[in-house]
């Protein structure tokens, strides 16, 4: 699959689903399950046996449906012009499920319920694997952090401690340093404190230290994709992570589901008699629609 957004379709990446459930899910939210109840893989579980559907608890929210378990399934996406800067969005995301429609139903499309766009970024992977999923907050896993910092003082402080360009490249970006300890992470940005305060009567630098968890490993897989989508490997599977622009999400998607801002997830047979799962995030009011009776 190309990543040229020339294309009617781009590719996302791969998953791999070996427990043969796949969860299209809330990213901010994928460790809040075990705390509202059961965990995410036996809800999920129990959902795909009934061939699929649409799971909440709180603010968690996810669509689980059986796929293959023995080979990778990719997951592509159809663009539109955003309307907030006219950078290519998601319009339609699809996950070829590596099953066959099954026999006997109508080749038209099911639909499973419907999901926000979290604003923290959507996850597509094996139900099992996710219950070990390290989220927001949640300590380093491998005891490493990134920091970075940035603002108006940035250009002092990179002249006075160094860094190189972080994250997605734009002008005027973070710069910092990747793959610190997470007590040397700390020790710098206390340095950073220090100097801001000396320096610049307190104001004029930002600074983050982020630990190395999933949820930070999916955001920067994703940092290079120009829909914000990267894979990393959780419990030995394959996870895909996908960002959403802050001021696309403000603009089209902001409120989400208090807000009415949900959008159908529905199954569709594809081309060569394979299930894939489809979530269509319009580009304009009604676009949904269309697309439920395409």
């Amino acid at each position: 699959m190309t990543q040229n957004l020339t294309e009617t379709w781009t590719g996302l990446g791969e998953v791999t689903a070996s427990s043969g459930v796949l969860v299209l899910g809330m990213g901010g939210g994928i460790d809040d399950w075990p705390r509202c109840g059961p965990p995410l893989s036996e809800r999920a579980r129990a959902t795909a046996a009934d061939g699929g559907g649409h799971l909440r608890d709180g603010l968690c929210e996810a669509v689980a449906v059986p796929a293959c378990s023995d080979r990778p399934l990719a997951v592509r996406a159809r663009t539109a012009p955003s309307v907030f800067d006219e950078e290519p969005v998601i319009e339609v995301l699809e996950v070829d499920l590596g099953m066959p429609w099954p026999a006997g139903r109508a080749p038209e499309g099911v639909r499973l319920g419907d999901l926000p766009v979290d604003r923290c970024g959507m996850v597509v992977g094996d139900a099992v694997a996710l219950d070990a999923w390290t989220g927001i907050g949640a300590p380093s896993d491998n005891g490493l952090a990134d920091l970075t910092y940035w603002g108006r003082h940035a250009r002092a402080a990179s002249a006075r401690f160094g860094g190189e360009p972080v994250g997605p490249p734009y002008e005027g970006g973070p710069r910092g340093w990747l793959d610190l300890t997470v007590a040397e992470a700390e020790r710098r940005a206390e340095a950073l404190a220090e100097w801001t305060r000396e320096e610049c009567q307190g104001i004029g630098l930002v600074w983050s230290v982020e630990p190395h968890t999933d949820y930070y490993r999916a955001q920067r897989a994703g940092w290079d994709h120009p829909l914000e989508a990267g894979t990393i490997e959780v419990a030995g599977c394959r996870v895909l992570g996908i960002g959403w622009h802050p001021g696309d999400h403000a603009m089209r998607h902001r409120g989400e589901r208090e807000a009415g801002q949900v959008y159908p997830v529905t199954l569709h047979p594809d081309a060569d008699g394979g299930s894939v799962l489809r979530w269509t995030v319009p580009h304009r009011e009604g676009d949904d629609e269309q697309e439920d009776r395409a």
